[in-house]
Parts: structure tokens; sequence; C-alpha cells
């Protein structure tokens, strides 16, 4: 049965005062209800220790915390935790914390599932199942935060919106998300230490543009010409690399952020130097930086890993053309924690 009411979480921190005003209560009790929300992130109302009685029993009436848990959990041999996060309403999305030397990143996601199809990645098989609120994108990083701290001692150091799901088709609960984050009444992080990365939606590239977001842009290019890119990414046909180039100077010229162009490399697909050679002359047209990405396997026959031989001689011959580039190797694939492998393997919670 579907209750009535209220995602407290939903509301801001003025339409809480709002509320407080209704019943009488002072306005100073509402940032206290935010703080303890936001900042300190409890899952129920009792654990408000500095609230009077009548004001927790009245929360109690009219509002709920609905709270992401932790259902399941793997730890790779290097290291790295997937998580498989349990929504209010029994969905399931994973997240990812990957430690290395000098970082602990999380990797989170934006929606249930993903409708955009991309050949390479299993989440892109799944079927989209909504999109994540703002308050259940936070309680991932709040989650994987804790697992950094129980398991290295450390907090994290970035966050990447890289798992499940296109951010820019959840942009408004993504941004408030990001806000809750970054702000000083959240989790305080920078928002410099963030990358959301998107499949390439060149509306809504402008949009953050406009928005002068401040958090790291990554786009899922793997391709640089409009044939293959279409082969692999059918979003390329609304949004081709024309559109994207124009879209991505704009942003740069209203954020002055250089963009990052995530390339998962497939051996005799683009990993030629030809490929290179389409490549380079596209960074040349955007403020720009590479990130090589070896391929992960999904279950499938229709990628294959590209050589290191040719990894190699794809990133020197970017270099002569003076791209900055670099491979970066996966980490978690032996519990399908790698880019491209999340794809919540419990079927039944999709259902």
């Amino acid at each position: 049965m579907k209750s009535d009411k209220i995602d407290i979480r939903t509301l801001d921190l003025e339409q809480l005062q709002v509320h407080m005003d209704q019943y009488g209560w002072p306005k100073f009790r509402a940032k206290q209800v935010y703080h303890w929300l936001w900042k300190k992130h409890v899952r129920t109302f009792s654990e408000m220790n500095n609230l009077p009685a009548a004001i927790l029993s009245g929360l109690e009436n009219d509002f709920e915390i609905l709270p992401i848990s932790v259902k399941d959990e793997q730890i790779s041999n290097d290291g790295t935790i997937k998580s498989a996060f349990e929504t209010a309403d029994k969905r399931v999305v994973e997240g990812v914390l990957i430690p290395t030397e000098k970082r602990m990143t999380a990797c989170i996601s934006s929606q249930i599932g993903c409708s955009l199809s991309c050949s390479f990645c299993a989440t892109g098989k799944l079927k989209l199942m909504r999109n994540l609120k703002a308050s259940e994108i936070v309680d991932q990083v709040v989650e994987i935060n804790n697992q950094a701290m129980s398991n290295y001692n450390k907090s994290l150091s970035n966050i990447v919106l890289m798992g499940m799901g296109e951010p820019l088709l959840n942009y408004r609960e993504v941004m408030k998300g990001v806000e809750m984050i970054t702000s000083e009444d959240g989790m305080g992080m920078s928002p410099k230490r963030i990358t959301l990365s998107t499949a390439g939606i060149s509306k809504m590239i402008r949009k953050m543009g406009d928005d002068e977001s401040r958090v790291n842009l990554a786009l899922s290019l793997h391709a640089a010409n409009d044939k293959k890119r279409s082969e692999i990414m059918p979003i390329n046909d609304q949004n081709n690399l024309k559109e994207l180039a124009e879209a991505l100077n704009y942003y740069y010229s209203k954020t002055k952020q250089v963009v990052t162009f995530e390339y998962i490399i497939f051996k005799d697909f683009n990993d030629s130097l030809e490929d290179a050679r389409e490549l380079a002359r596209f960074c040349k047209k955007v403020p720009s930086k590479v990130n090589i990405i070896e391929y992960n396997s999904t279950d499938d026959e229709l990628f294959a890993k590209s050589p290191e031989e040719r990894v190699d001689a794809f990133v020197d011959f970017l270099a002569k053309q003076k791209i900055v580039a670099k491979v970066r190797r996966s980490r978690g694939k032996d519990i399908d924690a790698a880019c491209g492998q999340l794809a919540n393997k419990n079927k039944a919670v999709l259902k």
C-alpha cells in the first residue's frame, strides 16, 4: 500500500520552513532538520536528538525518509568494492568504490537501468525502470564513503557519475544531488572532484554551460566518425559529432573547463591508426583530453579487447599530434564492476 506521507528529502530548506510555519514551530527548527538529513544523513526521525518530542511526532506523522541500503557487496581481487543498493521501492542499482594509492573514487549511478542501448555496455541491455532521486544519488556517495573509511581508513577523494544510466536524462535530480554533495550544508566536497559522464546529448550539454556547471564533464566518444559511432551508440543519430562539437565549444565558452573524451578501444573496430587520426582531428575542434579505456567483456561476442601493442601505437600517434591521452586500466573486472559491466546480475529485482 502506497504511503500518503511526503518524502522529506524532496523538500528544500525554504519548503521545510513553510512546513514549520504551518505548525507554529520556529523557523530555525527547519535548519536543524535539514542538517540532520543532509549533513548527518540520518535514516530515522528519532535520531534527530535535539528536536522536541512534539516536532518529532509531527515529522513522523507527515513525512518519511526513504534511504537506499546496501543489499549486496562484492570485493575484487584488486580491492574494488561493488555494491548492489536497494531502494525503498525494492529496485536495485549498483555503485563501485575504486581504491588506488592516491585516490578513493566512488562510481555512482543516476538511473535504474538505461534507455540508450549502447551495444558495448551491459547496463544498456536493461530496461529503464526510473530516474533516481537526488537523495538516492547522495545516499550512494554516503554508503561508498562509509566503505572507504571502514576498509581503507580514507574518505572519498573523487566521484564519477559513470554508473548505471545517462545523467543528462535525469538532469534536475542529478544536479540537485551534486548540490547537496558539494554544499556546506551537505558533504562539502569540491565540485572539481566530481565528473559527470554523458553519452552525448547536445541540448543538455549546452544547458550545463548555461548553468555554469562546476563539475567536470566527460563525453563517451568511442569513435570519431559518425558511421562507426552510430553503429555502437544509437544516440549519435540525434546528436552527431558536428552537433556535439558545437555544444562542447559552447559549454567551454561558458565554463572554461576542458572536456575529457572517453574512448573504449575495441579490437579491429576503432583501434587503427586511421581511427587515431580521426580522433586527433576531432580533439582539435574542442579543448579536450582523452582517456583510452580498455574494453571489458559483457558476456557477448560483439567486441574484443584490443591488443596491447595496438593500444600503444594508437596512443603514440595521439602524442605525436600533441593530444593529451592516458590509458586507463580497468579495475574490478573479476566482479563485473569495471567500465560498462554494471548490469544488476540479480535480474529478479528488475522485472
